[in-house]
């Protein structure tokens, strides 16, 4: 977190999948401090994928673009989502 300026998540939607799994599509902004570059400029648009048992988070998987997680998942964007 040292290498940002600035760094902040925003929720863009949540799923709840099967077998304890929730997919959570979100962006990442933030400014480097270094190169000024902010996060946006990228078009990151990742996405967490939480496996939840017994109320804890047992795995945790990073997707750096959110349309693989959702192909690996099956998943396709809703309408009217920022991916559809």
């Amino acid at each position: 977190m040292r290498a940002w300026s600035e760094y902040r998540v925003e929720v863009d939607e949540y799923r709840e999948l099967v077998r304890g799994r929730v997919l959570v599509l979100h962006t990442a902004l933030g400014r480097g401090k270094t190169s000024g570059l902010e996060l946006g400029q990228m078009r990151t648009r990742p996405a967490n994928l939480f496996h939840v048992r017994g109320g804890k988070v047992t795995t945790l998987a990073f997707y750096f673009d959110r349309e693989r997680a959702l192909a690996d998942l099956g998943l396709v964007a809703e309408a009217g989502s920022p991916d559809s």
